[in-house]
């Protein structure tokens, strides 16, 4: 690769993925590897956090991973802390991934279920942003990266009311950083991916979109699927991942409060 991100420091919260798939995070934290940051692998899962270490590190990269519930104030603290003195006394990339997802609509998902997800996928990345930007303050620049979803867009065809609530909610929260530490250096741009080949999107047809398409199997499910997307597959961690090393350059150093489609044309066509 370029080396685009040489020396920098980046931290991506949600760097592991489910046993020993490729997650989009997982990926983000490979290429900024790649591109020669150094990473710490943010994952409340240890096992996880740490394969995604070992991978960057048997490509020759620096990683170092860190083990929290960044819904934690305390844990978020630490995460910075650990950054500092681990990586260097600076943060240059914050990536936000962390996410969790369940079927259910206003009727049939329980309370309980509503209130974990929003925690989940909108407190962690509140909590990452509030120790994180003083940092970049001090520094007069920095570049953060929220990972949305296009389900936060339009309806996906199946009820994921509480996810596709808290992913409808990046955009607004991007833009406010972007406008409110502009004129620090602080650049905040959203990434919204489509229907990517993760352990995830296997976990989204468990739920119930074999049904949705007539109780197909797997294979034929993924056709059908792959059908609705104009460039005809499914994308990949790498395709979110190359994104947000660009929108992390200097290629990108006039890009702040953008919200980047990476879904092979789907909401093109959807819209």
């Amino acid at each position: 690769m370029s080396g685009r991100l040489k020396d920098r420091i980046a931290i991506v919260a949600g760097a592991g993925a489910m046993g020993t798939g490729m997650s989009n995070g997982r990926a983000a934290a490979l290429v900024y590897a790649r591109e020669g940051a150094k990473v710490l692998a943010v994952d409340r899962d240890s096992a996880a956090a740490a394969e995604t270490q070992r991978l960057i590190r048997a490509e020759g990269g620096t990683c170092e991973a860190f083990v929290g519930d960044l819904t934690d104030s305390s844990a978020a603290r630490e995460m910075v802390e650990f950054s500092l003195s681990s990586l260097g006394r600076t943060i240059d990339i914050l990536h936000n991934n962390i996410g969790i997802l369940k079927a259910g609509g206003p009727v049939d998902l329980a309370e309980e279920d509503w209130d974990k997800i929003l925690t989940v996928n909108l407190k962690s990345f509140f909590l990452a942003v509030k120790f994180v930007v003083p940092v970049m303050e001090r520094q007069k620049r920095g570049v953060i990266t929220n990972i949305g979803s296009i389900a936060g867009l339009r309806y996906s065809g199946l009820p994921f009311l509480a996810y596709a609530t808290a992913k409808g909610a990046i955009p607004t929260f991007t833009r406010s950083i972007a406008l409110q530490y502009g004129a620090s250096g602080i650049r905040s741009n959203c990434i919204h991916p489509g229907i990517i080949d993760t352990p995830m999107l296997r976990m989204t047809a468990d739920a119930g979109y074999a049904k949705a398409f007539g109780n197909v199997d797997a294979a034929t499910l993924q056709a059908k699927r792959e059908a609705t997307i104009p460039l005809g597959r499914f994308g990949t961690p790498f395709d979110v991942a190359n994104a947000a090393a660009f929108l992390a350059s200097d290629d990108a150093n006039y890009i702040t409060g953008i919200e980047l489609v990476v879904d092979g044309g789907f909401i093109a066509r959807a819209g």
